[in-house]
Formats: C-alpha cells, structure tokens, sequence
C-alpha cells in the first residue's frame, strides 16, 4: 500500500517522473502503485463530472447526438430503464445524491459515463494534461485513451471483482474515499479456481488483496490483468483514464490490412473485371479456384507496397491522436461543439487572436496537394484548405504553439473551417500573450 513517504508530484508530471519515478513504483508498469496527491483540488474535482452529466442531460432534451453514454447500477443489477429518467427527469438545485436515489429507488446506486471527454472541455483538458505528460515520458497508446466516470455511493464496484484488460490510471476526484483492492492474475485464480468475476460476498478475498486508500487528487496506476474491485461508504466520484494499447496483430487485422488491400482495387467499378457466369453442374471447385488466385494476385500487390502504404496509414492515426490530445476518435463530441460555438462567438465579437486550444495540437501537412491545398490535421479533424504564403506561415506558427494575430489574409472558408474542429481558440487583445 502506497504512503505518504512518497515523494511529491508536481502537476502536470514532468516527463522525467514517467520515465524514471513511474516505472520504479509501477516494477516497469506491470505492478499496481497509488500516487497520492498528483490532481490539484483546485483543478478538477467530482463537480467538474457532474456538470459533463448535465451537459449530456442538455443534450438529451435538445436531441444533440452525443458519444457519451451512461448505464446505471443498483448493486451489481444494471438498469438499462432508468437511462431515460437520468437524462430527462427534472433536476435543479436538488443534491445529486438524493437525485438519483429517486430516480433508482434505491439507497446506493452506480453511475457510468463513458466518453466523459466529450461533455467537457475543462474534464478532457485537465486530464489530457496528465496523459500528455504520460506520453512524453512513457510512451503513446495507438488506440489513445477515454474517460469513464465512476459516481455513486455503492458498495462495491458494479461488475464484482473483475479482471482489467487495458493498462489504466484511476483518477479520484472525491469527496468520499474509495477503497479499492488488487490481485494479481495468478494468486486470483489460486483464490478462485478461474478468471471469472467474483460477485456478492467476496469478503474472503479482500483479506488477500493488496489495498489502496483513494482520496480526493490521488491517481492509481492499475495494470491491464490485475483482477480488482472497489468498495466505499459514502458518495464519491472517480474517473478511469485506459490506455489502449491494442496489439499489433489485431491492429493490422482489423484496421490496416483492410485499407491496404482496399487501396490495390481499382477505384472506378467500370475498371474492374467482372465475375463470370458459374457452371451448375462444376459445383464451387472452380468458384474457390477462382478467388484464391484474386486474392493471391491482390496480396501480392499489397506486399509490394506494404511498407509506403502502412507507413501512411500509422502517419495519418498519428497526428489524427495526437492533434486529439490522446483521446480517441469520436463522432459526436459534444465538448468539440461547444469550443466551436464559442470561438466563432468570440470572433463575431472582435477576437483578434488565434492559438490551439490545449491539450490539442495542430499539424500541417509539408506537401501541397495537386489542387493547390494545404492538409492540416486539428483537434482530430483532417482539412483540406487553399495554400497561400499568409495561411502557410500561420498554420506553421500555430503549429509551434504561437499565437496568431488575424489579418485581413488570415479569413474567409479557411478559418472558418479551422474555427468548426473546436481545436481553434479565439482571442481578444488582452489575452493574447505571444503575436506571431
């Protein structure tokens, strides 16, 4: 169990904490360890997640579609049922704990909400900050990362004592303190003959489980495989941060191979040959026959382009996660919406300034394209916009981190476009610090 012994960390972690530090409590990142204090009260705390549920509760009564979604517990019954109720019944000034005990009849509840990125600006920038530094002293998930809120005054975790399959960080915002207990994966299954999640009275089992004592600001490293469950006794708020780590296998499977072999079809039906009319009598044999020698033919093709083709498909993932600030792709961005809505407000108003909002970056394409068009990745989004020499200066300082003072050459379609990813922040003259 982590102490108080343990050094101070300052916020955001430097990148010699991740590669030096981290990896010493964690045994390389394979071992459970408490890293107390790490999140600034001052910074985010269990508010913070129940204005991201009321944004999607703004967005449920207005029909805005939005990633986030939430599923309600009552002990370790899920009540798909009283999603409806969350998100529209009434609620005003009522205490939140009170709140959802109406809304699930019930004294202790578990609330869910993945994607809680999306629902707010402060809640993906603050823990972005965290997982930008994780990345620059430890290293980058390929799948990037999501936030899943946790908020409730139940007993024990929803799904029981249950495996873990991601690499993950648990961030505890409070008020209440979370217990939360850790086995690894062979004395588990020496405990309970299996893998299977243990749910109801595990009592037995916390006796042999390394215990961790979440209070408000702590973050706990938790290994993808270490079995876990958490337990308290009053209302608390804690936000899981998984780092999706997918293998390179299941990667290439699932997402290159596809592309690849899709890029050697030709791209005009009318170039492609047809199929012939299959003899009844001849059976499959030669239709199997047939096909065999397409896909041997389409491999081959493939493999003599594998490298540049997988080269450009990680380059574009790449800057697409990071220009995210690490956090996955997702359609509907409700957080995305809101800093789109507030940088064309801010600039209808007399902004004078343009820098990326943090933790997003903003990569520019080196090429121009055979339209004349620069490629610029932002917030996620993949543009496309005219090339000029006051756009090309300005995109490469906002790619540097620069602020931009906007002249009568930097307008138009172009920044409109950059304004609509939300990744744009618009500023008056007394906030801008650094002109380019």
């Amino acid at each position: 169990m982590t102490t108080a012994a343990d050094p101070v960390i300052a916020w955001p972690p430097s990148p010699e904490f991740w590669s030096t530090q981290f990896l010493e409590k964690t045994a390389g990142a394979v071992a459970p360890h408490l890293f107390k204090g790490i999140v600034p009260a001052d910074r985010l705390g269990p508010n913070d997640v129940i204005d991201g549920l009321r944004r999607l509760r703004f967005a449920a009564a207005y029909g805005e579609p939005a990633s986030a979604r939430i599923r309600v517990y009552v002990g370790e019954e899920r009540h798909d049922e009283a999603i409806d109720r969350v998100l529209m019944a009434p609620w005003s000034d009522e205490d939140f704990v009170a709140w959802m005990q109406n809304l699930t009849f019930a004294e202790r509840f578990s609330l869910v909400i993945n994607n809680l990125e999306t629902t707010s600006p402060k809640l993906a920038g603050v823990l972005g900050e965290l997982i930008g530094s994780a990345h620059a002293g430890w290293g980058v998930p390929i799948g990037g990362s999501e936030q899943v809120a946790f908020a409730g005054n139940y007993a024990g975790t929803a799904f029981g004592v249950h495996e873990g399959y991601e690499d993950a960080f648990l961030v505890h915002l409070g008020p209440g303190t979370k217990h939360f207990y850790c086995w690894s994966g062979e004395l588990y299954r020496e405990l309970t003959g299996g893998r299977a999640p243990t749910f109801g009275d595990y009592t037995a089992l916390l006796d042999r489980g390394e215990r961790f004592d979440l209070e408000p600001g702590d973050v706990l490293y938790l290994p993808r495989r270490v079995f876990h469950v958490g337990v308290q006794d009053e209302f608390s708020v804690s936000v899981a941060v998984p780092l999706y780590t997918y293998s390179d296998t299941r990667m290439l499977a699932l997402s290159v191979l596809p592309a690849v072999l899709e890029s050697v079809v030709p791209s005009d039906v009318a170039d492609e040959k047809p199929s012939s009319m299959h003899s009844l009598g001849a059976g499959i044999g030669p239709i199997a026959a047939g096909l065999t020698t397409a896909a041997a033919d389409m491999f081959a093709a493939a493999s003599a382009q594998l490298e540049d083709k997988i080269g450009e498909l990680v380059d574009a993932r790449w800057r697409t996660l990071l220009s995210n600030g690490g956090w996955e792709a997702t359609e509907h961005d409700l957080a995305r919406s809101d800093a789109a809505r507030e940088a064309v407000v801010t600039h209808a108003a007399g902004g004078t300034h343009l820098r990326v909002a943090a933790p997003y970056t903003l990569h520019p394409d080196p090429d121009i394209d055979d339209s004349l068009n620069i490629g610029v990745t932002v917030r996620g989004q993949v543009l496309s916009v005219p090339e000029s020499s006051a756009w090309g200066a300005a995109l490469a300082a906002l790619a540097d981190g620069q602020t931009v003072r906007i002249t009568d050459e930097l307008g138009g379609d172009t920044l409109a476009l950059l304004l609509e990813t939300g990744g744009i922040q618009v500023l008056t003259e007394p906030d801008a610090e650094v002109v380019a």
